[in-house]
Order: C-alpha cells, then sequence, then structure tokens
C-alpha cells in the first residue's frame, strides 16, 4: 500500500486531472449514540448534508447520490434545493437500521442507472463520503480521485473514547476508510459482498497492496458520533453551537 500526505503542494494539473465520477454521500445513519441526527447538525448556519453536497458539487461529478433515511423529511427538507439540479439525486433508504452497508448498496443501484443513461455512461470512479468529517476539504477529494490505484483511501488517526480533549497525539491505530475513491467496476464487483454495517471495510482490507493506496489527512480523525465529540467541536467553533 502506497501513501500520500494532503499536506504536499497540489498542483493545478492534478487537481484537473480526475476521471469522469460520480460521489455517493452515505447520510441514512440515525446517529444513535449521538442522540440526534448529525446530518442537520449546523455549520455556517447550513446543514451538515448541505455542505456536504455543496463540497462534492466542487469536483465536478457526473453525478451525486445522497443517500438519506425514508420518511425523514428534515433531512430531505435539508437539501431540497439543491436536490433540484440536475445532478443530485436523492435515494431513500428505507431500513436505515440495517447499517451503512445497505446504504451503499442502495447508492451503487443509483450509479448503474446512471451509467446505463446516455448522458452518464463515461463514469470510472465513484467517490463515497460520510456527512461528518467536518474538516473535509475539496483538495483532499481531488487527491482521491487522482490516485491511480483502483481504490484511493483516505488515512487519519483513530482518536480514542477517553479522550476527552481529542489530542492528535493521542491514538490508537490509523483508520483507512471514508472518504474513499473506487473503481467503478471494482465497486460494483463488491455490491453483492455489502452486508451489515462493515461490509466495504472488509472488502477493502482483502485487497493487495498494490491494488491500493492512502492519502493522509490527520484533520479527518474530527467526526461526530458522540455528545463529547459534538461538545469538542462547538468548543472549536467547527459546529454552531
Amino acid at each position: 500500500m502506497t501513501s500520500d500526505n494532503v499536506g504536499n503542494n497540489t498542483s493545478n494539473d492534478t487537481i484537473n486531472d480526475v476521471n469522469n465520477h460520480a460521489v455517493i454521500i452515505l447520510a441514512s445513519g440515525l446517529s444513535q449514540r449521538l442522540g440526534q441526527s448529525k446530518q442537520l447538525l449546523t455549520q455556517d448556519g447550513e446543514p451538515l448534508i448541505a455542505q456536504m453536497v455543496k463540497l462534492a458539487l466542487t469536483t465536478q461529478p457526473q453525478a451525486i447520490i445522497v443517500v438519506i433515511p425514508k420518511n425523514n423529511t428534515e433531512i430531505a427538507q435539508a437539501i431540497d434545493e439543491l436536490a433540484a439540479q440536475p445532478v443530485v439525486h436523492i435515494v431513500n433508504n428505507p431500513t436505515p437500521e440495517t447499517g451503512m452497508a445497505h446504504s451503499l448498496y442502495l447508492a451503487i443501484d443509483a450509479v448503474a442507472q446512471r451509467v446505463s443513461s446516455q448522458d452518464n455512461s463515461m463514469i470510472d470512479r465513484v467517490l463515497i463520503m460520510a456527512t461528518d468529517q467536518l474538516l473535509l476539504d475539496t483538495k483532499h477529494l481531488h487527491k482521491l480521485l487522482a490516485g491511480k490505484h483502483e481504490v484511493v483511501a483516505s488515512s487519519y488517526p483513530h482518536l480514542q473514547e477517553a479522550d476527552k480533549d481529542f489530542a492528535l497525539d493521542k491514538y490508537k491505530a490509523n483508520i483507512v476508510g471514508l472518504p474513499i475513491s473506487i473503481d467503478y467496476w471494482r465497486l460494483k464487483e463488491w455490491q453483492g459482498a455489502l452486508t451489515g454495517d462493515k461490509g466495504l471495510r472488509n472488502l477493502i482490507r482483502a485487497l493487495h497492496t498494490e491494488q491500493m493506496s492512502t492519502v493522509i489527512n490527520q484533520q479527518l480523525s474530527y467526526d461526530i458520533d458522540t455528545p463529547e465529540q459534538l461538545a469538542y467541536a462547538k468548543q472549536q467553533q467547527w459546529l454552531d453551537s
């Protein structure tokens, strides 16, 4: 497995050298540990889910597939205006409690529909994002898309729950995960194996080193899964109070 550091300078040629791609935003989680919908937490007065759709738009994708929980009108309304754009497609997950893998399964079906249509037949990469990596930026997404391996994943420290300050010098191990860029054919091949909440992670771990690379970005360690993490994000003014 090779790696790159997101802190390195990125040339305009690298930023522009992006394969035809689709973006999947996995936003159907129930946020049970947090106790409220993380999709609706606000940053500069705007829900996180809307922020992530706008971030995805900066990569100029062929399509953006946003998977949300069915019958959650608040989340749907948060991206109602963005969903009016032809490139943005909403997928409702009727069983969000079954885990992230099912959301991804539904999203791959939606990408396949775009691939089979006349206007979107050139999709060869899929960028998969979550909604709660507060410090994610366009530069990191471009690095993932510019990678030449079948899978180009993000890598960042896994902060310990016991660390109330979530300091970056205290971590258990590096996570290899979202956001992640995957060859479309490989993702379609994996679709049938996606079950539960860790299907994609297990498939990635089975890859040979020459099939995958990583882009290091320590800032991605700061996500929102618990009330403590939410409080810290607000203290840092990454989220609105």
